[in-house]
């Protein structure tokens, strides 16, 4: 490999902003679980990570599911991964990279829920403060 090939992949002093939308309930489907793979997959690169729930999506934080009738892992104890690496990030004064975990006002509300419900901390911001932050983002992933 050459010099110039082997300098291509250095990510140290990189930093992006990062979206992952969750927007699937969180079983019947593989979405939400890759959703989340990925989160936690880029925490180990340091970035910018900004992890919205939307739409139906919100229901893969909530408090009490109960997986048994459609014969499923509940993974939704994971999530508690993402609020630890947010307070790990928010405590290091030296740490570079910010974490935000955000509910949409409007699709919590339409299913009924508070942010009393979730099992992590989260922000709710309104739609339109969710899409001028979708703005910011380099990068957008979600399921």
């Amino acid at each position: 490999m050459s010099e110039d090939m082997e300098g291509s992949f250095e990510t140290e002093g990189v930093h992006k902003q990062f979206m992952f939308l969750n927007r699937k309930a969180p079983y019947g489907t593989i979405y939400a679980l890759e959703v989340l793979e990925m989160i936690l997959i880029s925490a180990a690169f340091e970035q910018n990570t900004n992890v919205v729930f939307m739409d139906d999506g919100v229901y893969q934080i909530r408090k009490g599911m109960d997986t048994k009738p459609v014969n499923m892992k509940n993974f939704s104890p994971t999530y508690r991964i993402l609020e630890a690496e947010k307070e790990d990030a928010d405590e290091d004064p030296d740490a570079e990279m910010k974490w935000r975990l955000i509910v949409e006002k409007e699709s919590m509300e339409a299913r009924g829920l508070t942010p009393e419900d979730f099992i992590i901390e989260v922000e709710v911001l309104p739609a339109k403060q969710v899409g001028e932050l979708m703005a910011e983002m380099d990068v957008i992933l979600g399921g």
